[in-house]
């Protein structure tokens, strides 16, 4: 199993780079970070620092849309890391749930998601693309053997189906046992029936990860609320499909709707972090589901039983207050344990 570091890219840049450079000399093999213009500062640019100060990681956004970048630019700067450092950037994409709304604008549609995947792939691997209106373009200056996969973030119906028809990897920002089984085999299956080899389908489960010394309440009851926030960010997705969907339907499990019932509001600032006040209604049942939460031992076993569901990857996101605890405690012991 992979494994990946999320971030935020608060300021300053230089611990974002840091903290990068920490994961890959723990065993991480890959660094992301959130992609929200107004929220935090432009992930690009450090990217580059990223992989100037690394020699393996690849990175990427986690996940970066079809609306606040033209696609011709989002693929031009993927390639241009890419030819500086050698093919060691990933696209991941999705509707732009914060980046969209904290700009007054609404997500994207799966249709313009599909055209963008589309284009930047062909782009950012030296094809040629349609821009649209029939304008083809192509990039004169990217040298063979330029590759650019493209992950997709998904939760519905009609997202999952498209993931798996189109997407060179699956991104499932939580790391329920059930729904994970449930998305990927919905994923998977989309693969099959579109003619895919399904195994070509990369699986990334991302959730946030505190390691704890012990399993004690008052060990555990910390935890959760450092990792509450992950919930609310889940329960935004949710609560788009409960209005497209109902609350109750067969498109979507009752496991990942019903515990949004209490939600009643969302403030962007607080988006990722764990003082956020808007999400007091997730409960500690849903903290423990998502999460990874507890000893060592307990993330190891969650961690065996994700990759059983073809899981190739995890992504911890760290966003609480033992930051480099929980990346040394993972190179040190989990990693280890879980790839022999």
């Amino acid at each position: 199993m992979d494994f990946g570091l999320v971030l935020q890219t608060d300021p300053p840049a230089s611990r974002v780079i840091s903290l990068m450079k920490r994961a890959e000399r723990n065993g991480f093999s890959y660094g992301w970070t959130f992609d929200s213009a107004v929220l935090w500062q432009e992930p690009f640019v450090i990217y580059s620092q990223i992989l100037a100060n690394t020699t393996k990681l690849k990175v990427g956004p986690m996940v970066t849309n079809p609306g606040t970048r033209t696609w011709e630019v989002t693929a031009s700067t993927f390639a241009t890391l890419n030819d500086m450092y050698g093919n060691r950037t990933v696209c991941g994409i999705g509707r732009g749930d914060s980046a969209m709304r904290v700009a007054g604008r609404k997500p994207n549609t799966l249709a313009r998601i599909s055209g963008a995947m589309k284009v930047i792939r062909a782009l950012g691997s030296g094809r040629e693309a349609d821009l649209g209106g029939g304008t083809v373009v192509r990039f004169p200056w990217i040298r063979p053997g330029a590759e650019l996969p493209v992950w997709m973030a998904a939760y519905g119906p009609k997202a999952l189906k498209m993931t798996g028809e189109e997407a060179d990897g699956f991104i499932l920002q939580l790391a329920d046992l059930y729904l994970t089984e449930y998305m990927v085999k919905a994923v998977k299956d989309a693969a099959v029936a579109a003619g895919r080899d399904p195994s070509e389908v990369t699986v990334c489960v991302a959730a946030p990860a505190y390691v704890t010394e012990d399993d004690s309440p008052e060990a555990l009851a910390h935890a959760r609320e450092q990792c509450r926030w992950f919930g609310g960010m889940v329960g935004n997705h949710v609560a788009d499909l409960v209005s497209k969907y109902g609350e109750h339907s067969a498109a979507v499990p009752d496991e990942l709707t019903d515990y949004i019932k209490a939600r009643e509001g969302y403030d962007y600032s607080h988006h990722g972090r764990a003082d956020n006040p808007d999400t007091q209604f997730v409960p500690d049942e849903i903290v423990d589901r998502f999460c990874l939460i507890g000893p060592v031992e307990k993330h190891v076993e969650k961690l065996n039983a994700l990759r059983a569901l073809g899981v190739d990857q995890f992504a911890v996101y760290d966003m609480h207050d033992a930051k480099e605890a929980v990346i040394d405690a993972y190179g040190s012991r989990v990693i280890p344990a879980v790839n022999g």
